[in-house]
């Protein structure tokens, strides 16, 4: 019998960066994608994997594959709740501090395929800070899944449906009235690639990262101030 293969699959660099350290050590041999044109079912048929594992993946996989090979992604809530797009924003304005990281098998249903396991996650720190300790934890379960034979389950109980963030609600809402509900709006948003919280006066839009609170009432972050591109200079 030869060597198992598997694939993961990621488009950020925190999922390179947990691949290299932890993931490509693992028993059996490992291959990496982060494009979207990489996930070419000629190039998955020639390299046969036991699982494909999505750890943080932009772009819908056809059913072609998802029928064809064992595909397992990581959902950052305790699904049924939290299907849907933008779960560590969503979590987060909704006053959030922890959830669930969950392993499912994908479906042609977003979200609502059978559960592998799950676990506890903390919702503490920026956004990448985050994504790294979801990513981390990520690698634990696919060592898990790899090395013993798990049947996912079925998700129980009624779905709760989250929708996905669009760039214009990264505007700093004017109605925060509490000092730790700005630095989760900042915080949450503040990870590469992200559109990070900003506000805008004629003139001038002002994007915010690196938040760090202070009391009640004091709030440091950085700012990127910039012209508008609708009234630029």
């Amino acid at each position: 019998m030869g060597v198992k293969k598997y694939i993961v699959a990621g488009c950020k660099p925190w999922c390179r960066e947990v691949f290299d350290s932890r993931i490509s050590h693992y028993q059996g041999e490992w291959f990496f994608i982060s494009e979207k044109d990489e996930l070419d079912i000629r190039k998955l048929e020639e390299i046969k994997p036991e699982y494909i594992f999505f750890i943080h993946w932009s772009w819908i996989v056809p059913r072609e594959i998802t029928d064809k090979f064992n595909c397992v992604c990581f959902h950052m809530t305790d699904l049924p709740y939290g299907r849907g797009g933008s779960p560590l924003q969503n979590l987060i304005v909704r006053g959030r501090k922890e959830t669930r990281l969950s392993a499912i098998k994908m479906l042609p249903e977003l979200d609502a395929g059978p559960v592998y396991m799950k676990r506890e996650l903390s919702l503490e720190g920026r956004a990448e800070e985050i994504y790294l300790r979801a990513n981390m934890l990520a690698s634990e379960m696919i060592e898990e899944i790899t090395g013993q034979n798990i049947i996912p389950l079925e998700q129980t109980g009624e779905p709760v449906i989250f929708e996905r963030r669009k760039p214009e609600e990264s505007r700093i809402p004017r109605n925060i009235e509490k000092m730790e509900d700005l630095y989760d709006f900042i915080r949450m948003l503040d990870a590469p690639s992200y559109p990070k919280a900003f506000m805008e006066t004629d003139e001038f839009r002002m994007e915010f990262e690196e938040a760090e609170i202070s009391g009640d009432k004091e709030l440091k972050a950085k700012v990127r101030i910039s012209f508008r591109k609708d009234n630029k200079k």
